[in-house]
């Protein structure tokens, strides 16, 4: 029996709404029905959810390597997928989301370590249900009926964050640039806030994302579009430059910019899924002089650079504790929230096409 609300119904049919993305750059709600679970499974209600603004993007748009390429984990190189393999992203009901926060309102008779009632966050598509597995299952995280659903639907972001400043060795009294102050970069800026930096610079053209960086400490920040941002991390630390740089835009400007305004032996941690270079990264110059080291950083990548002392479980277990016990603040780093029946139009706008509008766009179910 349904216990939720339900979105639409046809022929005295009870049906649920979930978001898809039936063709490139085009969302939707669309009519589901759930399935039974399974013994080691649960059903939730989703209260609020989150879509990823990066890597989620390019699905979205179609323009993802995963199309027609895959990683090849034994050769670690991509390959192109055979003509007779399925796409790596096939539009007409491609899910669209990553978090969730809801209560648990059925469980199968394996489960033991949740019970009905239970308000857990885990990783999911924005749709008005979600069925999880539940047994040996640490990703789904079990949560207070008072902890903040924005904390909550940054777990994912707060992984790569970490990552970045654990994989650059960010310690106390360092000079630190964050560049792209989306919500991995607003997250990476407050672990460097709080480590101890001494200098902390956020940079993005958006200014709603620079008065964000300096409400959670930033001591400047700059509009990559309005000056030289790399001659400006020299001018801002006394013509040293910058100890450490996390770099989540993607953009070639900005790894211009950070190349430029690296200290001697300094280290840019790359968190970025970046596109195809066009003209324009020159790799003599400054990035010649500065004997900058560049490290491609990725929570998820295992081994882990520091395994076995860490490793993906251990960076998931130590985020969530940080962002439910309040150490990390992300309530304004979720921006615009909107209605989940309006989550279509909301992800075409502040996802796609204005994205200089949201920093990571929340959607509200409880007002249905």
């Amino acid at each position: 029996k349904n216990i939720y609300a339900a979105c639409g119904r046809q022929n005295g049919e009870i049906f649920m709404k979930k978001l898809v993305a039936t063709a490139p750059r085009v969302a939707e709600l669309k009519d589901y029905e759930d399935r039974e679970i399974k013994s080691n499974e649960v059903k939730v209600k989703v209260e609020f959810a989150s879509p990823k603004h990066g890597t989620e993007l390019s699905d979205f748009r179609g323009t993802t390597p995963f199309v027609d390429g895959k990683f090849d984990d034994e050769w670690r190189i991509f390959t192109k997928r055979s003509d007779d393999e399925p796409r790596g992203i096939v539009f007409g009901d491609l899910p669209l989301g990553n978090m969730f926060v809801g209560t648990i309102i059925e469980k199968g008779s394996d489960v033991t370590e949740y019970e009905i009632g239970d308000r857990v966050c885990s990783y999911g598509p924005i749709k008005e249900t979600q069925i999880v597995n539940a047994v040996d299952n640490y990703k789904l995280r079990k949560m207070s009926k008072d902890a903040s659903a924005k904390n909550a639907v940054c777990y994912d972001p707060a992984q790569f964050a970490l990552a970045g400043i654990r994989d650059a060795d960010v310690r106390p009294g360092d000079r630190v640039v964050v560049i792209g102050l989306g919500a991995i970069g607003q997250i990476a800026l407050q672990f460097a806030v709080k480590i101890g930096a001494t200098t902390v610079i956020g940079i993005d053209p958006i200014e709603k994302r620079r008065v964000i960086a300096e409400k959670n400490g930033a001591h400047y920040t700059l509009d990559s579009m309005a000056c030289d941002a790399g001659y400006e991390i020299k001018r801002l630390t006394d013509k040293k430059g910058a100890d450490v740089i996390i770099e989540t835009s993607g953009n070639v400007n900005a790894l211009q910019s950070a190349l430029k305004g690296l200290a001697y032996n300094g280290t840019i941690a790359y968190v970025a899924f970046a596109k195809p270079f066009p003209a324009g990264l020159w790799l003599g110059q400054e990035a010649h002089y500065n004997y900058g080291k560049i490290i491609f950083s990725r929570a998820c990548s295992e081994p882990n650079p520091e395994y076995p002392r860490w490793d993906r479980h251990r960076i998931e277990d130590v985020v969530w504790e940080l962002l439910m016990n309040g150490y990390l603040d992300c309530e304004d780093l979720i921006d615009p929230v909107v209605p989940f029946e309006e989550c279509a139009e909301g992800f075409c706008k502040y996802v796609d096409r204005h994205p200089e509008e949201s920093i990571k766009m929340g959607v509200d179910f409880t007002g249905r």
